[in-house]
């Protein structure tokens, strides 16, 4: 059609070297020092050549979110699989190979509308199926004996991984082993009340 902007193809092994070049500035840089030329200096490439994948800023940025969304998907899909889902999705909560990234995202997200609207929407949608597991795992008695729903403890679980994995950014450590170890009793707790037979009456 004429007129409209040509957009290279998803699978391009340039447009993948541009997200790796972008993810590295935003994460080693910062948000605010990921511009075209930027991106396209680390890259080895034209400006013109990341505008021809890329026709905003936003979009890259856009771009890199989706490929990490679908990084986190892949995780998430992998501890639904194994044979200790919940105590998977806490190490996940607790990874900290993506801290700068993530904070990154957040500052920018907070001054982009469209980038806001993404971030929402994965973490609903990650939440849905986190609190899925919950459900799956340790079924009705998280309600009845510990006074829990699966999307409050998914949310409680992700909170504390989440502050520990900000503070360790920052170097902050007091406190982190105490916390891991109370949330990981309690989950071993949980998960062997849930293994054993209920009383009869």
């Amino acid at each position: 059609m004429a007129g409209k902007r040509r957009i290279g193809a998803e699978n391009s092994e340039t447009r993948a070297r541009i997200l790796d070049a972008a993810e590295q500035v935003i994460r080693d840089e910062g948000y605010a020092a990921a511009s075209t030329r930027r991106v396209a200096a680390v890259a080895g490439l034209q400006p013109s050549l990341v505008h021809y994948y890329f026709p905003t800023t936003e979009d890259v940025f856009l771009a890199v979110f989706r490929r990490g969304a679908e990084q986190s998907d892949a995780l998430l899909d992998a501890a639904l699989a194994g044979a200790d889902p919940v105590h998977a999705l806490w190490r996940i909560f607790t990874d900290t190979s993506r801290n700068r990234l993530t904070i990154e995202f957040l500052a920018y997200a907070s001054h982009r509308e469209g980038i806001r609207a993404e971030v929402a929407r994965h973490s609903a949608d990650m939440r849905a199926r986190q609190a899925e597991l919950m459900q799956r795992v340790l079924g009705d008695r998280i309600g009845a004996e510990h006074q829990a729903t699966p999307e409050g403890l998914a949310l409680i679980l992700a909170g504390i991984g989440r502050a520990l994995a900000m503070e360790a950014e920052l170097g902050i450590e007091s406190g982190h082993d105490d916390a891991r170890r109370m949330v990981e009793n309690w989950l071993d707790r949980v998960l062997s009340a849930q293994s054993e037979p209920a009383p009869t009456s």
